[in-house]
């Protein structure tokens, strides 16, 4: 197995989970929000604030997954290296409140490493397509008529 087709099942499923997570934060902000592992969520108008993160969660994977579609895989691996800082993000305001700590590491620190190991993947599969190329050897030219 190529490591463009691993790399693209590891896109693929992390697509996929964080336009699932995602959606259901936009849809039903009350019964996910306890897996989030913060301590208490805002209920109320205050989940118009998990609507938000649902939103951000499935930017980002829409971001990635039109990458992948259209073959960016040289974009696809820095932005993924990019959207690193958004579990890492969500793992510092989990530990910052008090929250699980468990959660904070096995869900959102392990979903960093994930979307971070991937995105160098994909870069160190494109380091070699981007290299330079060799140069073309020299001909010489031919003698001109007179």
């Amino acid at each position: 197995m190529s490591l463009k087709t691993v790399n693209t099942a590891l896109t693929t499923t992390l697509v996929i989970f964080v336009l699932w997570f995602g959606t259901r934060f936009m849809v039903a902000p009350d019964t996910i929000a306890p897996t989030f592992g913060l301590p208490s969520w805002p209920s109320g108008d205050g989940d118009g604030f998990l609507r938000l993160k649902g939103i951000r969660d499935v930017a980002g994977g829409l971001v990635v997954a039109v990458l992948l579609l259209t073959g960016q895989r040289r974009a696809l691996g820095w932005v993924m290296l990019t959207e690193t800082f958004i579990p890492v993000g969500d793992m510092t305001d989990v530990l910052a409140h008090h929250g699980s700590t468990a959660i904070a590491f096995g869900v959102h620190g392990l979903t960093a490493v994930a979307v971070a190991v991937t995105g160098l993947l994909i870069l160190r599969e494109t380091r070699a397509a981007t290299a330079a190329p060799a140069p073309a050897p020299m001909s010489t030219p031919a003698p001109a008529a007179r």
